[in-house]
């Protein structure tokens, strides 16, 4: 099962980076502004990437894979900037980027959708064939763990309620 995780998230990935390189041109155009570039990349290359996100098991390769990937294309958005110093022209730097694109970055974007799975599953009823408690195989470097202080606080609370009967499923 963990094997099944990992190809998918890289055939999303493939599919994604074919979907970048046909509007490659226009994310590079200096007739479409850099605004109308972001909403091409949240609605027609982002979804590819991430359709089915909320399943994976991200290790840091991947986590770093995607995270090379969205940079690539903020930078073909905005474009490189001329050295304030001396004057040449230069790649933006991942800082630059995010300040510039002010959004959350991909993994955090997968984070946040896997949070909201794991809701899905806990409210499921077990004749729907979903064990509550279950929330898939670790591997070395899964990152279940990286949810931080938050994340295992809404999972222990959603296991609470749901093992108190609140929601019904």
């Amino acid at each position: 099962m963990t094997s099944f995780f990992y190809v998918v998230s890289f055939a999303s990935l493939r599919s994604g980076n074919a979907c970048y390189h046909s509007v490659q041109n226009l994310l590079s155009s200096r007739l479409l502004s850099k605004h109308l570039k972001i909403k091409i990349y949240r609605t027609i290359i982002l979804p590819v990437v991430l359709h089915g996100c909320g399943t994976w098991s991200l290790i840091r390769r991947e986590e770093r894979k995607l995270r090379v990937f969205e940079n690539r294309v903020l930078r073909r958005i905005f474009g490189p900037r001329r050295d304030e110093v001396t004057g040449e022209w230069r790649r933006l730097q991942n800082e630059e980027l995010n300040d510039l694109y002010s959004s959350p970055n991909i993994v955090r974007v997968i984070k946040s959708r896997r949070m909201k799975w794991a809701g899905h599953v806990a409210r499921m009823c077990e004749e729907r064939g979903c064990i509550g408690s279950s929330w898939g195989n670790r591997r070395e470097g899964d990152h279940w763990g990286d949810l931080g202080v938050d994340g295992c606080i809404i999972l222990g609370w959603i296991s609470k309620r749901w093992d108190v009967g609140i929601w019904t499923g």
